[in-house]
């Protein structure tokens, strides 16, 4: 057996969803009366998911989540504890704060959900969510969330390949691009009613289309073993875990194919801050913070678990994709 030496930096046991606890949980999912005898021999940190605000689901979509297989995808890692991955956000749909997702999401209305899909395609349309996900395999993946604030988690995602997702619409040879959108509706997202909002709503991301055919680019539809909850961009979220957080945008609701790339929220408000690529890259700082660290959540003033970042937030299969460009330059 190998036993880790203890790090004064890392987080404590006791602050830790442990992976198996979290795997034997998911057995219940789906099975009402089974949860209900096992939930007082379970620690709170592990039913909090049932209790917290978030998105419910429908009740074919957690029975999807609930058969998902695991993967050895990030299997070494320590997960970030379930109530910071759903309490430390941005989601400025609802706010500038980072527990104002967690405070106003709840409301959201994810059932029924459906997404149009245009552009360079052969097969376009407006598709339900259960649309997208007839015939997907879910799968479960562990990867590292580093942002552009330079802090950092690591999530137990729910999803399957985007390039599963593209090759059903079959792009076009022109469709160098793909571009998502986020819902707007001030009704029910107060962030975007705003008077001191800065961004020209809707929410819009991008990516190359070899990119978004990358086996490590997913779609999410859940975390922890359950429905992907409000806050966290229910309830369907693409994750690029080689970018920094802001290219993988929440609670999509357009595909569009491309021949030119994309316009994209944050390079449009500061594309001298925020470049399109927004790869992780600890060498190019942000104009106003160093990238050459993050805090790994939880962290705090005399505990800041701070740690080295790596290029491609460590993913160095991504790293063919960028042959011969310039990295700084391409940001």
């Amino acid at each position: 057996m190998i036993i880790k030496p203890h790090n004064p930096s890392d987080p404590l046991a006791s602050e830790i969803t442990p992976h198996s606890l979290y795997l034997k949980r998911r057995q219940f999912i789906g099975q009402s009366a089974a949860l209900a005898l096992a939930a007082s021999a379970l620690p709170v940190h592990a039913l909090q998911s049932r209790t917290e605000p978030g998105s419910s689901g429908a009740p074919w979509l957690r029975e999807q989540i609930g058969a998902a297989r695991e993967t050895s995808f990030g299997e070494d890692e320590v997960l970030t504890p379930y109530s910071s991955v759903t309490q430390y956000n941005n989601f400025y749909e609802f706010g500038t704060g980072k527990d104002d997702p967690y405070r106003y999401a709840s409301k959201l209305k994810t059932d029924p959900w459906s997404v149009t899909v245009d552009g360079e395609c052969e097969v376009k349309g407006s598709f339900t969510l259960e649309d997208l996900l007839k015939g997907q395999s879910l799968e479960e993946r562990i990867y590292r969330l580093r942002c552009v604030e330079a802090w950092s988690m690591v999530i137990p995602w729910i999803g399957f390949p985007l390039a599963d997702l593209i090759k059903r619409f079959k792009p076009l040879a022109s469709a160098k691009y793909i571009e998502f959108i986020t819902l707007e509706d001030k009704k029910q997202m107060p962030g975007q009613r705003s008077a001191f909002s800065t961004i020209d709503w809707p929410y819009r991301e991008g990516l190359r289309m070899d990119e978004a055919m990358h086996p490590l680019t997913i779609m999410a539809v859940g975390l922890y073993g359950e429905v992907l909850p409000n806050q966290n961009g229910a309830p369907l979220r693409l994750v690029v875990p080689w970018k920094y957080g802001f290219k993988s945008i929440k609670s999509i609701v357009a595909i569009r194919f491309r021949e030119t790339m994309p316009r994209t929220t944050w390079n449009d408000i500061a594309p001298n801050e925020y470049g399109f690529y927004a790869n992780v890259n600890p060498q190019v700082d942000h104009p106003r913070w160093s990238q050459a660290s993050e805090r790994r959540l939880p962290s705090g003033l005399f505990k800041p678990n701070r740690i080295s970042t790596r290029l491609f937030n460590g993913y160095d299969e991504v790293a063919s994709l960028y042959s011969g460009m310039d990295l700084h330059k391409y940001y």
